[in-house]
Protein backbone atom coordinates (compact mmCIF):
# COMPACT_ATOMS: atom_id res chain seq x y z
CA UNK A 1 0.00 0.00 0.00
CA UNK A 2 1.23 3.29 -0.96
CA UNK A 3 1.96 5.56 1.84
CA UNK A 4 1.60 8.96 0.41
CA UNK A 5 -2.07 7.69 -1.17
CA UNK A 6 -3.13 6.32 2.08
CA UNK A 7 -1.77 9.59 4.13
CA UNK A 8 -3.79 11.89 1.29
CA UNK A 9 -7.02 9.75 1.58
CA UNK A 10 -6.62 9.80 5.44
CA UNK A 11 -6.64 13.59 5.40
CA UNK A 12 -9.22 13.67 2.79
CA UNK A 13 -11.78 11.71 4.75
CA UNK A 14 -10.47 13.61 8.50
CA UNK A 15 -11.27 16.95 6.92
CA UNK A 16 -14.64 16.13 5.80
CA UNK A 17 -15.79 14.14 8.70
CA UNK A 18 -14.42 16.05 11.63
CA UNK A 19 -12.39 13.33 13.03
CA UNK A 20 -8.83 13.12 13.48
CA UNK A 21 -6.42 11.36 10.96
CA UNK A 22 -4.61 9.43 13.63
CA UNK A 23 -7.88 8.07 14.94
CA UNK A 24 -9.38 6.62 11.34
CA UNK A 25 -8.53 3.01 10.74
CA UNK A 26 -8.66 1.55 7.94
CA UNK A 27 -10.93 -1.35 8.31
CA UNK A 28 -13.48 1.60 10.37
CA UNK A 29 -17.01 1.57 8.71
CA UNK A 30 -17.30 4.87 6.96
CA UNK A 31 -20.75 4.63 8.51
CA UNK A 32 -21.01 3.41 11.75
CA UNK A 33 -17.76 4.06 12.85
CA UNK A 34 -17.16 7.17 10.91
CA UNK A 35 -20.72 8.97 10.21
CA UNK A 36 -19.95 8.99 7.08
CA UNK A 37 -23.07 9.75 5.08
CA UNK A 38 -23.75 9.55 1.32
CA UNK A 39 -23.40 13.32 0.90
CA UNK A 40 -19.73 12.68 2.59
CA UNK A 41 -19.09 10.11 0.95
CA UNK A 42 -19.52 11.84 -2.32
CA UNK A 43 -17.66 14.41 -1.10
CA UNK A 44 -15.27 11.72 -0.44
CA UNK A 45 -15.20 10.52 -4.05
CA UNK A 46 -14.91 14.19 -5.84
CA UNK A 47 -11.94 15.25 -3.28
CA UNK A 48 -10.07 12.07 -4.40
CA UNK A 49 -11.27 12.18 -7.83
CA UNK A 50 -9.88 15.44 -8.23
CA UNK A 51 -6.56 15.42 -6.29
CA UNK A 52 -5.60 12.22 -8.22
CA UNK A 53 -7.49 12.82 -11.97
CA UNK A 54 -9.36 9.63 -11.35
CA UNK A 55 -12.85 8.79 -12.14
CA UNK A 56 -14.62 6.77 -9.57
CA UNK A 57 -18.09 5.12 -10.67
CA UNK A 58 -20.89 6.24 -9.05
CA UNK A 59 -22.27 2.76 -8.68
CA UNK A 60 -19.16 1.83 -6.93
CA UNK A 61 -19.73 4.98 -3.86
CA UNK A 62 -22.12 2.89 -1.68
CA UNK A 63 -19.86 -0.19 -2.20
CA UNK A 64 -16.91 1.30 -0.51
CA UNK A 65 -16.98 0.53 3.09
CA UNK A 66 -13.68 1.37 4.71
CA UNK A 67 -10.94 4.06 4.22
CA UNK A 68 -8.34 0.59 3.36
CA UNK A 69 -11.27 0.36 0.23
CA UNK A 70 -10.95 3.90 -1.03
CA UNK A 71 -7.25 3.97 -1.01
CA UNK A 72 -6.96 0.13 -3.10
CA UNK A 73 -9.75 1.74 -4.82
CA UNK A 74 -7.61 4.54 -5.66
CA UNK A 75 -4.44 2.91 -5.87
CA UNK A 76 -6.38 0.48 -8.59
CA UNK A 77 -7.29 3.41 -10.45
CA UNK A 78 -4.02 4.94 -10.34
CA UNK A 79 -2.29 1.93 -11.94
CA UNK A 80 -4.80 1.61 -14.64
CA UNK A 81 -4.32 5.05 -15.72
CA UNK A 82 -0.14 4.60 -15.66
CA UNK A 83 -1.17 1.80 -17.83
CA UNK A 84 -3.26 3.41 -20.48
Amino acid sequence: MDKSVENVILSIISEISGIDKEEIRLDANLVTDLEIDSIKAIEIAVAVEKKYKVAIRDEDIPKIMTPGQIISLTENLLSQKAVS
